[in-house]
């Protein structure tokens, strides 16, 4: 008796284990670092199916979700990839790419093939028993691999300074900060960290960046500014919001608002996941 309830249960246990929708509670970490998520990866046809917004955001990509026709777009740098659930073909930069496992959503999140998306964004995936390791390139700057990026702000009273060290989100920023650069303008008459309320027009800090090599030296900086009240640093009344000061080449140039908003919605979402560490807290 005792012999055949044990055969009867390792039969349910291998039909469970062999079902394409069986759940399984992987681990899954880029660069070491877990990813916490509400909703757990699962094993669909031997594919790990994990949801697209928690993995594609944590390599430096932005979700878009079109609720007209549920179509999921992701925009890292110059690249666009959608993909649609129970649709088997994603399309990379307009060309038709095909996955193994189609997606599908489940309790409002779009699951989509681990490893589609990890190598979609250029990296490799390593699986070791119930985790899957996510490796990342680092980004490297003048042939001297960048570690962490390190931002500074202040506020009214002290200030913050923090490191951000996942690859992807520093690569991210990175392109932010280079590829929206805008015009070359001149260095604004007035400009500090502090917000000037006696002289309309001027520009107070609102960020710095430095990436920072393994050793810990500054590679390249990169400083951002935001315009306070009216006027402006030439004495027109059209001027740029925000600006962006590269003190390599001490030069200014007119910077991208909305830019501006995504570099810190990264650092928003490393922080979030893990891949922030604070050097130094002032603020009263």
């Amino acid at each position: 008796m005792k012999k055949a309830l044990s055969s009867i249960i390792l039969t349910i246990m291998l039909i469970l284990v062999s079902s394409p929708a069986y759940a399984a509670t992987k681990q899954i970490e880029i660069d070491g670092v877990a990813i916490a998520s509400d909703v757990k990866p699962e094993t669909k046809n031997n594919r790990t199916m994990v949801p697209i917004r928690i993995i594609s955001e944590n390599l430096g990509a932005r979700v878009d979700w079109a609720h007209s026709d549920s179509e999921v777009t992701l925009t890292k740098h110059n690249m666009k990839v959608t993909v649609k659930p129970n649709s088997s073909i994603a399309v990379k930069n307009g060309e038709s790419i095909l996955m193994d496992v189609k997606p599908y959503v489940k309790k409002n999140r779009l699951f989509v093939p681990l490893r589609f998306i990890a190598e979609t964004f250029g990296c490799t995936v390593d699986y070791s028993n119930s985790t899957v390791t996510i490796h990342t390139a680092p980004l490297v700057i003048d042939g001297t691999k960048v570690g962490a990026l390190q931002q500074e702000y202040h506020m009214t009273m002290g200030g913050v300074v923090q490191q951000i060290n996942g690859n992807a989100y520093i690569e991210a920023i990175y392109k932010l900060l280079v590829d929206n650069k805008g015009k070359q303008i001149e260095a604004p008459v007035s400009y500090s960290w502090r917000v000037n309320y006696s002289e309309p027009g001027s520009y107070y800090k609102n960020a710095q960046y430095d990436f920072l090599g393994e050793k810990g030296k500054s590679l390249q900086r990169f400083d951002i500014y935001s315009s306070f009240g009216g006027g402006s640093y030439d004495g027109t009344t059209d001027h740029p919001s925000v600006v962006i000061h590269d003190p390599s080449e001490d030069q200014w140039y007119e910077f991208s608002a909305a830019a501006s908003d995504s570099i810190w919605n990264l650092i928003y979402k490393a922080s979030e996941n893990g891949f922030q560490t604070v050097i130094k807290n002032t603020v009263a």
